[in-house]
């Protein structure tokens, strides 16, 4: 693609942490929405982003992996003129935040993953497999996924306006795509080790991305992981429990302290 692209992105802030938020595979950044208006604004600056196929995006072109993603990311970075900056993830965009760890781990301040998907990938079994492959064509399917994901607990309502949601915010080709590359490609090798400090928040009503499979794969790779599972919460805190993700992850990108956070 023309190195002149330019991931679509809004800010937020006009802190000296500098933070980029990415957003997951059924949602463009109008992900973080619910987010935005409780962000500690003094302390950080936040560059919310759309993905190739996403939002502004959705007519760009590309690969729609998460490696692509990665380096656009990283390119947007450099256009804010952003040398070292923290990154958050949430899910698919989770994947995309350990791409960036493994391309470019010295611009890393700290890593936030949100029920994020583990760089070794999510292999499905072949009925969630036809599941999750068949939602760029049924909207059912990204009802199901929704409502298992968030444990059965969330009201219908809520549900039909995130499909509506989903089903605006991108293009179904690339939505297609990007599947085959966060569920199935496994780059954990190159990450493994890394001591960039890594959170990793879950929810407590997600039965895939789990405390447990982040126990298996993020604790495990990462020399400076934490965990943290908020209870109340299933596959999207940002909509489920907006205030509870903000204090947890602000409250870890704070622990870097002022300056430009390098460590020894």
């Amino acid at each position: 693609m023309a190195s002149s692209f330019v991931l679509p992105h809004e800010v937020h802030g006009s802190g000296a942490h500098k933070v980029i938020a990415v957003h997951g595979w059924l949602a463009d950044r109008g992900a973080y929405a619910q987010v935005v208006p409780d962000l500690d604004r003094d302390s950080f600056e936040y560059a919310l982003v759309d993905l190739r196929g996403y939002g502004g995006a959705r007519d760009s072109g590309g690969e729609y992996t998460t490696a692509e993603g990665a380096a656009d990311v990283i390119a947007l970075a450099d256009r804010l003129g952003w040398e070292r900056f923290s990154v958050i993830g949430h899910s698919m965009g989770g994947s995309v935040a350990q791409r960036i760890l493994g391309l470019a781990p010295h611009r890393l301040r700290r890593l936030v993953g949100v029920s994020p998907v583990p760089a070794s990938g999510l292999p499905l079994p072949p009925e969630q497999w036809e599941l999750f492959s068949g939602a760029d064509r049924l909207p059912e399917n990204r009802r199901a996924i929704l409502d298992v994901t968030t444990g059965g607990a969330r009201p219908a309502a809520w549900l039909d306006r995130m499909v509506a949601r989903s089903l605006a915010s991108g293009d179904a080709k690339a939505f297609r795509a990007w599947l085959d590359s966060w569920a199935g490609e496994d780059f954990h090798e190159q990450v493994k080790g890394a001591t960039v400090p890594a959170l990793a928040v879950t929810g407590a009503l997600d039965p895939a991305l789990s405390a447990d499979l982040m126990r298996a794969t993020w604790m495990d790779w990462y020399a400076r992981a934490e965990l943290a599972e908020l209870p109340a919460c299933g596959h999207y805190a940002m909509d489920e429990t907006p205030l509870a993700l903000i204090r947890t992850v602000e409250d870890f990108l704070r622990a870097d302290g002022p300056g430009d956070g390098a460590h020894a």
